[in-house]
């Protein structure tokens, strides 16, 4: 199973930037095997998608609040994806968790299906 390790969270205030990694090791078979997502959980919510990419790069799905503020992408040869975040709001504040799977990962994805997760990185937006 492979091993994710979220960073960059942090406080911002409301329109600034940050950008999310996740690092992946252990038994990563081949990280370009995998599609990677990013979800998040505000405090009293479900954890819910945010962000997607598939294996090369393609098949990339971001939920409608984050469309055209958010940029989901990958380095498979440093095992890792990111998620650059622009013009952030508070209501953007959550726990940010990575996620991989060997099937494509998309906004109708059952977050209970997904078996390896990160620990996740505290994000919280300041108005």
């Amino acid at each position: 199973q492979v091993q994710l390790v979220e960073s960059g969270g942090g406080l911002v205030q409301a329109g600034g930037s940050l950008r999310l990694s996740c690092a992946a090791s252990g038994r990563t078979r081949t990280f370009s095997d995998y599609a990677m997502g990013w979800f998040r959980q505000a405090p009293g919510k479900e954890r819910e998608f945010a962000a997607a990419i598939g294996w090369s790069g393609v098949g990339i799905y971001y939920t409608d609040s984050v469309k055209g503020r958010f940029t989901i992408s990958r380095d498979n040869a440093k095992n890792t994806v990111y998620l650059q975040m622009n013009n952030l709001k508070p209501e953007d504040t959550a726990v940010y968790y990575c996620a991989a799977s060997r099937s494509l990962i998309t906004p109708d994805t059952v977050v209970a299906g997904l078996r390896s997760w990160g620990q996740g990185t505290q994000v919280t937006v300041s108005s």
